[in-house]
């Protein structure tokens, strides 16, 4: 019995051996095992899925464009979407304008006639306390883009007087006049009165006076005569000029100039600013 069974292991084993040889030498040897299956050396497949990676390079390119326009809106161009109807019909609601931020940033200064959009803190809105820092973070980020309302301090009017200015409404034909020159001012809303509140201001030295084209539904320099600030604008408070509507595509356009003031001289008077008239809503 044992001698059968070494005759049986001798032979399986003999039949094994031959079929192995025969393998290695045809090259039919098939890898087996852990190792067969892995790649390994540098061109092996990664660990992740492709389509793993791929969201993860959309993600950090997307990022990094909201980053390239965040900056660029905080130092070259921001987009400022018009939430009234105060500068109609120059601006509609809901217009997006690109403000040129370099505008005045290499020692030139607003000039009259001139759309900025400014900071109103201290002239046209009194300081308010802190809110949420995530929340502001946020708006701020959307604003800087166009796409949510400006802070509630920020104001997009025409520069009708700069410091040292003489301003009057009105004279004997209902006209603003500069320096004591009458200013016909084509921009202002069909039917409008150049304005409804008389009032006789020198503009202290860099300080601006503004107003809307739609004189009687705008809140501007008129209405804080008499009040901390006086109703003039701090130039250091601009943000930018308003040279271009961005949006709607219907009316991709610049910003129109006007000549209104090219024959106001510069005012020599002298004299402190002063303010007639009642607020105006």
């Amino acid at each position: 019995m044992d001698t059968e069974a070494q005759h049986t292991e001798r032979d399986r084993s003999s039949g094994e051996e031959e079929r192995s040889r025969s393998a290695r030498v045809s090259g039919a040897e098939t890898p087996q095992g852990p190792e067969a299956e892995t790649p390994q050396g540098p061109g092996a497949e990664a660990d992740e899925p492709s389509g793993f990676l791929t969201w993860r390079r959309t993600g950090v390119i997307g990022l990094a464009c909201v980053a390239f326009l965040l900056l660029f809106s905080h130092f070259v161009l921001q987009p400022f979407l018009v939430p009234s109807s105060s500068m109609e019909p120059t601006l509609q609601v809901g217009d997006r304008i690109l403000v040129n931020k370099l505008a005045y940033r290499f020692g030139s200064e607003p000039r009259r006639g001139d759309v900025v959009v400014f900071d109103g803190t201290g002239s046209f809105v009194e300081e308010e306390p802190a809110g949420n820092p995530v929340t502001g973070l946020l708006h701020d980020a959307a604003a800087a883009l166009g796409l949510a309302e400006p802070d509630e301090t920020d104001f997009v009017k025409r520069v009708i007087g700069t410091g040292g200015d003489r301003v009057v409404c009105c004279d004997k034909d209902g006209r603003i006049t500069v320096n004591g020159v009458p200013v016909r001012e084509q921009y202002v809303m069909l039917g409008d009165q150049p304005s409804s509140v008389p009032f006789d201001i020198v503009v202290p030295d860099g300080t601006l006076w503004v107003m809307g084209d739609h004189r009687s539904q705008s809140s501007d320099s008129r209405d804080h005569l008499g009040r901390p600030g006086g109703g003039v604008v701090p130039v250091d408070k601009v943000i930018g000029r308003a040279d271009w509507i961005g949006w709607p595509s219907g009316r991709w356009s610049t910003v129109p100039e006007t000549d209104a003031f090219a024959a106001v001289p510069q005012w020599t008077g002298g004299g402190h600013a002063t303010g007639h008239g009642p607020g105006h809503g």
